[in-house]
């Protein structure tokens, strides 16, 4: 059990850490491909599922996809990851979107718990909702097509493998991993169902070309949605620490091996490397060698606490879930 610690008695930042916007754009040229791709695909889909993580159900999804790939289908917003946010929240999460950005169909996941609820409610969910919509060129078509979208590491292929394992009975089709970018076009249409035959679309995580707001960026970051390097782990690391520190998260104190809770994050990645023993060796000026704290590596080992749950449940979206009015994100016209 964490120790308990007076928040009141810490003069924690108030700001943000320094990250350049520069670090936070990150628009290879497989996701404009990919999200050509996906559009000539639309014709050919009955409902499209997007994708995002449960933590940041507010931040970071892309309004391309609002306004070129869900508009005119069925569309079901999964809020995936719900293991590592508290379960009390959801209700108010479901409430917030639906009031502020009229989605009706939301589901909470966890793509790696074949005993999930959630995922044993999207099969009758998808065909409830594409009996009741109005097909077009696929009225007479006895399969249905999915496609699957969001942003970076999300948990999309995580999900369909998921789906197939429990409907049909078969192994993993598509490769995961725990960085962005690892599906990075279309795939062909799979099975993931019989009775009805539903075939699910893989697609490449699209972000925003640009992340105009800092902390939605550092978000994506800490969510594992832009690649740790491209942005920095102990810029990352960082944020993670201030976040922790405003929201009065101290459970990285005792993870840290720290004896309180600290505002700077070369100390706290210090008292790592010394606990987890993460040294490496260098050279001195002298041309001797001696050993110092591996800060890059202790970073990645707090970042991954932080995603892994070690660190406890954390909802980065907690200030704007309580805000009075959430700002719909202005719908961009995207030109390809």
């Amino acid at each position: 059990m964490a120790a308990k610690f007076d928040a009141a008695a810490y003069n924690f930042r108030k700001k943000l850490p320094f990250v350049s916007k520069d670090l936070l754009r990150w628009f290879p040229g497989h996701m404009n491909k990919g999200l050509k791709q996906m559009q000539r695909k639309l014709k050919s889909v009955d409902c499209v599922i997007e994708v995002h993580d449960a933590r940041i159900p507010f931040t970071g999804r892309n309004p391309i996809f609002t306004n070129t790939l869900t508009g005119a289908k069925p569309h079901i917003l999964v809020l995936n990851k719900k293991d590592l946010i508290n379960k009390s929240l959801t209700l108010k999460i479901k409430d917030k979107l639906k009031a502020e950005q009229s989605i009706e169909n939301i589901v909470f996941t966890n793509a790696k718990d074949q005993h999930c609820r959630g995922l044993k409610t999207l099969k009758p969910l998808m065909v409830d909702l594409i009996k009741g919509s109005n097909r077009y060129n696929r009225a007479e078509e006895l399969d249905y097509n999915v496609m699957i979208i969001g942003v970076p590491n999300v948990g999309k292929s995580s999900m369909i493998n998921m789906l197939r394992s429990k409907n049909l009975s078969t192994a993993h089709a598509l490769s995961v991993g725990a960085v962005a970018g690892v599906t990075r076009s279309v795939h062909e249409k799979m099975r993931i169902a019989n009775d009805p035959t539903i075939f699910m679309l893989d697609t490449p995580g699209i972000l925003e070309p640009k992340v105009s707001d800092i902390e939605a960026g550092l978000k994506l970051a800490l969510c594992a949605s832009l690649q740790d390097h491209l942005v920095g782990e102990e810029t990352i690391a960082d944020y993670l620490l201030f976040w922790l520190n405003k929201h009065n998260h101290f459970r990285y104190v005792d993870y840290m091996g720290l004896e309180k809770p600290c505002d700077d994050i070369n100390k706290v990645l210090i008292s790592g490397a010394i606990k987890f023993n993460r040294i490496r060796r260098t050279r001195d000026y002298d041309n001797s060698m001696r050993d110092v704290p591996d800060l890059l590596e202790t970073a990645r080992m707090m970042i991954k606490a932080f995603r892994t749950g070690d660190l406890g449940k954390t909802f980065l979206d907690i200030d704007l879930l309580e805000s009075g009015n959430h700002a719909t994100r202005e719908k961009v016209n995207v030109l390809l």
